[in-house]
């Protein structure tokens, strides 16, 4: 992955968009039917249907907020603001100072994490005080990759490399320091199968012109350098890698990871630390070329649910836009939310939130 992350020049990234509209003639199934037939499956579940081409729009709330959740295919966000006032403790056994470093998360964990000790704000130079992050792992060493078995069309070896890739796609797309300047995850966005369309479509409309269906914050952690600097250089992670056999023979890959990103004020904001908590989860493909229309080396996008707090409200600009102490909203009508639980699913979170706007979250 490149530290550098220079920015890809225009006429590249249109030869991009515009590279293998034909596909192979020989394969069966292209990737963006693909895609549709994972939203006939959604429409068969409860609630209202959300892929890569439907949108059921959430209410539109009044007030900033701090809390976004995006529904499958990236679609639907909700919205949850961290209030200025002390929140109560959601949880048992009160304030904990424990630091040793966390096992790395091989399945959902039964309960949320503890409480951290209340009189321990965060600092330029310890940016994760008070939160659970303290404990969790840096970069992608937090993400936890299972061992590998053959699967589908591919020997253990190819799993092997599909989930290191996978992995490659989580760092170049969340954590590679150039994309969160907020230059273009050129790095992340050439692992992806170009010949889904759907997928095209949306980076094309993400990055000229972002807006509520078309985000690039639905798949990519970028601020905006003139409001915010990171402060460090370390993001915090904590999540794992699974996999099956998918559709056709394909591997398909399953990410849930959270990542929790400290930044201070870009100039002349002193040394207060916000911190950014980003959960996201992507599903993959790694198809069977003899089946499906994809380029080697590459995975089809078959979903993704992001849920991020105190990364703006109602605010598409195709950045994260921490609040400080002095810019926080009150909190909003939502349910209340802790963005470091990893107990609940995405799926349970996005169903009791379906319908909800700005809201609180308990802690960042």
């Amino acid at each position: 992955m490149s530290q550098g992350g220079a920015s890809i020049p225009d006429e590249e990234w249109e030869r991009f968009l515009r590279e293998a509209e034909a596909g192979s003639p020989g394969a069966p199934q292209e990737p963006s039917a693909r895609a549709r037939m994972v939203t006939r499956r959604l429409r068969e579940e409860p609630g209202p249907p959300q892929g890569w081409r439907t949108y059921t729009p959430a209410p539109r709330r009044r007030g900033r907020g701090w809390y976004a959740l995006g529904l499958v295919a990236a679609v639907c966000l909700l919205v949850v603001a961290v209030g200025a006032g002390p929140i109560a403790d959601w949880f048992d056994g009160g304030d904990r100072a424990d630091t040793a470093p966390l096992a790395a998360e091989s399945e959902r964990p039964v309960r949320p994490p503890a409480r951290e000790a209340a009189d321990r704000p965060p600092t330029p130079e310890q940016p994760f005080s008070g939160s659970p992050a303290a404990r969790w792992s840096d970069g992608t060493a937090g993400i936890h990759l299972p061992a590998a078995r053959a699967t589908g069309w591919m020997s253990e070896a190819e799993v092997a490399q599909a989930l290191a890739r996978s992995r490659d796609f989580l760092a170049a797309s969340s954590l590679d320091p150039a994309v969160l300047r907020g230059e273009r995850p050129s790095e992340a966005i050439a692992l992806i199968n170009p010949h889904q369309s759907d997928v095209r479509d949306f980076l094309k409309k993400a990055f000229r012109s972002p807006d509520r269906e078309n985000d690039p914050l639905l798949l990519f952690s970028r601020f905006r350098p003139t409001d915010v600097r990171p402060a460090g250089d370390v993001v915090k992670t904590r999540g794992r890698i699974t996999f099956r056999e998918g559709e056709r023979g394909a591997v398909e890959v399953s990410t849930d990871v959270t990542y929790v990103y400290p930044v201070v004020r870009a100039a002349g904001g002193g040394e207060e630390v916000a911190r950014t908590i980003v959960r996201r989860e992507v599903v993959m493909s790694w198809d069977d070329p003899a089946k499906v229309v994809t380029e080697p080396g590459t995975f089809s996008l078959v979903s993704y649910k992001v849920d991020t707090a105190n990364g703006g409200c109602d605010t598409y600009t195709g950045y994260l836009t921490p609040e400080f102490l002095a810019e926080r909203s009150d909190a909003g009508d939502g349910p209340a939310v802790d963005p470091y639980d990893r107990s609940t699913s995405m799926a349970e979170r996005m169903r009791e939130a379906r319908d909800a706007g700005c809201g609180t979250a308990t802690r960042t």
